[in-house]
């Protein structure tokens, strides 16, 4: 029974999450028509956006994401799905742009108008999306979410498993979102990011290696689930881990390449991929500066 009632929660979660994706792939397209129509929308950013969406879908949402409780592997995958490869392409897509011109008005005024006059929200807004701050949380977050007893508890909880993604997708997008920056930015501060790609890169090496290299089963948890491939308990774990270590590996060694291309070459990357449009001329303060009639 307590199985089939951990089916059923995670069966109507997944049903919950695709509708809030469903809802914000609508969002997005509208906005993305909107200023299709008024001037020139990349098409190649709907796709990034999209296809981050997709993949947290995949994460969370999806059959895939049913076999987390039998496979560390899929577990595994679900954290670098949220983590490593859905943020980046979110933020390629121009998220804040298109999101702001597909929701109504009145709403964007009304969400954006404390962040837009109190002091206190600024600092807090620019504290949580400084570099620092972002490493260190995407690390802690890494880092906690792997101790035993704390990996347990995310997977013995419909409430806290659902926590674990949030803070997964959440950190994600913060680490990343001072690395997709605006095509002004000096060389030194693209050099800065190739440095918090590279320490980014030290928590995971210790974890997989550890994970990896480790003669013990670390999660006792899957002792008794299924294996559906035949993996032992031990082989599924270094799987997992080798499977994080070398995603991450090229995922940030990739990101890396185009910021030492776009230092040693800035003209020829000034509309390079890693290209996110600044908070000033985008839909927030376009739309706020026009009246209900002019739209």
């Amino acid at each position: 029974m307590p199985h089939l009632h951990h089916a059923a929660l995670g069966l109507s979660r997944s049903v919950f999450l695709t509708l809030i994706l469903i809802l914000t792939v609508l969002v997005y397209v509208r906005g993305w028509l909107s200023l299709r129509a008024r001037k020139d929308a990349s098409a190649w950013r709907a796709f990034s956006f999209l296809a981050g969406l997709f993949l947290i879908w995949v994460a969370v949402a999806s059959p895939i994401a049913g076999l987390d409780h039998e496979l560390l592997t899929v577990h595994m995958l679900q954290h670098l799905l949220l983590m490593t490869f859905a943020p980046p392409l979110i933020w390629l897509g121009a998220p804040v742009e298109h999101l702001s011109e597909g929701l109504p008005l009145r709403f964007v005024k009304s969400l954006s108008a404390p962040w837009l006059q109190s002091r206190a929200a600024k600092k807090i807004a620019t504290a949580v999306g400084s570099p620092k701050f972002a490493w260190l949380a995407a690390c802690a977050t890494l880092v906690g979410w792997h101790i035993p007893t704390v990996f347990a508890l995310g997977m013995q909880s419909v409430a806290w498993h659902l926590f674990e993604h949030l803070s997964f997708l959440a950190t994600g997008l913060l680490f990343w979102r001072p690395v997709v920056q605006p095509s002004a930015g000096a060389s030194r501060q693209d050099l800065s990011m190739i440095l918090y790609l590279f320490f980014a890169t030290l928590p995971c090496d210790i974890l997989s290696g550890f994970l990896v290299f480790s003669d013990r089963v670390v999660y006792p948890m899957y002792f008794s689930s299924s294996h559906l491939l035949g993996f032992s308990p031990l082989v599924d774990q270094q799987c997992a881990a080798a499977l994080m270590w070398t995603s991450v590996t090229v995922v940030y060694l990739l990101a890396g390449a185009i910021l030492t291309m776009r230092i040693l070459s800035p003209q020829g990357f000034s509309e390079v991929c890693l290209v996110q449009p600044s908070l000033h001329g985008t839909g927030i303060g376009h739309r706020a500066s026009q009246s209900p009639e002019a739209l």
